[in-house]
Formats: C-alpha cells, sequence, structure tokens
C-alpha cells in the first residue's frame, strides 16, 4: 500500500525546529531501512542546524572560546525508514541550566505518513575549546539557548 500525504504532523512539543532530511543508499543497511546509527547523525544534524538558525555557528563558537559537546544521547527507535523517504527532523531545547548543560529532545517523523520514527534527547554540556575542559556557558548560549519546549524531567 502507497504512503498517503499526511496534512500535518503531530509533533510532542509545539512549535518545533525542523530540519528535513532525505535519506540517501548510504543511509541503508543490510536490512534495507535506515541503520540505526545514521539516525544518531541525523539527531546531531538537526541539533547543530537548530544553533545555527539560532545564531550560533562555529565562527561563534571559535570566536567565544565555548562549544557545547555532547555528554549523553537516549534513542527510542519506534518505525523504520527506507531510501528515499523525506524525514522531519525535530527538536526542541528542553533543559538550560545556564552554566554548563543544555537538553534537547527531538522527533522525526515520516513525512508522508505522519508516522513517527523516532524520539530521542541529546544532553550536552559548554566547554573551553582550546582546553577541551567544561565550562560556564557564556552570555551569548544563555540568551540563545532559551528553552523551547517544557518537559518536567528535563527542567
Amino acid at each position: 500500500m502507497p504512503d498517503l500525504p499526511v496534512s500535518a504532523p503531530i509533533w510532542d512539543h509545539p512549535d518545533p525546529f525542523i530540519y528535513e532530511i532525505t535519506v540517501e543508499p548510504q543511509h541503508i543497511d543490510d536490512f534495507q531501512h535506515t541503520n540505526n546509527v545514521v539516525y544518531l547523525s541525523f539527531m546531531a544534524r538537526t541539533a547543530w542546524e537548530h544553533s545555527k538558525a539560532l545564531g550560533l555557528d562555529f565562527a561563534t563558537y571559535k570566536k567565544l572560546n565555548r562549544g557545547m559537546v555532547v555528554r549523553r544521547h537516549e534513542m527510542d527507535y519506534l518505525a523504520a525508514s527506507h531510501e528515499g523517504d523525506k524525514i522531519l527532523c525535530a527538536t526542541w531545547i528542553t533543559g538550560n541550566d545556564k552554566r554548563l548543560r543544555l537538553r534537547r529532545r527531538f522527533q522525526f517523523i515520516k513525512a508522508t505518513t505522519g508516522v513517527t520514527l523516532l524520539r530521542g534527547m541529546s544532553e550536552f554540556v559548554c566547554i573551553n575549546i582550546e582546553s577541551g575542559k567544561a565550562t560556564r556557558m557564556p552570555p551569548e548560549f544563555i540568551e540563545a539557548y532559551q528553552l523551547t519546549a517544557r518537559v518536567e524531567a528535563d527542567a
């Protein structure tokens, strides 16, 4: 049965940042679906695109000598995607202690069906780029990385 277009995806939280990715041949594994590890790269790409949209690209990170790096990930794989599928990769900032830690939630939806493929979470820590050591967020990070969704467990 062919995929039917969906009018509007049902997101876990309102007003997500959305980055669209098309599954390409190199994303496919021996089971003929998107390899699980590829979803991790999609999460990283979505987070980075959102950061850039907030005005924090790597040039800004370098100028500030600060960056946000991943401390941990969680991913729940809910359905498969296949070559040619368009995935709507959504993210929200759900935690920011305004010192060291930032948390993002993710939801990936297959564009043609509205089926949720993945839910995930990434926790980031602010570092001094030169030393690699954890350090306080600069004011620019505190200002840009405002919460975009409320998740009680992340507050």
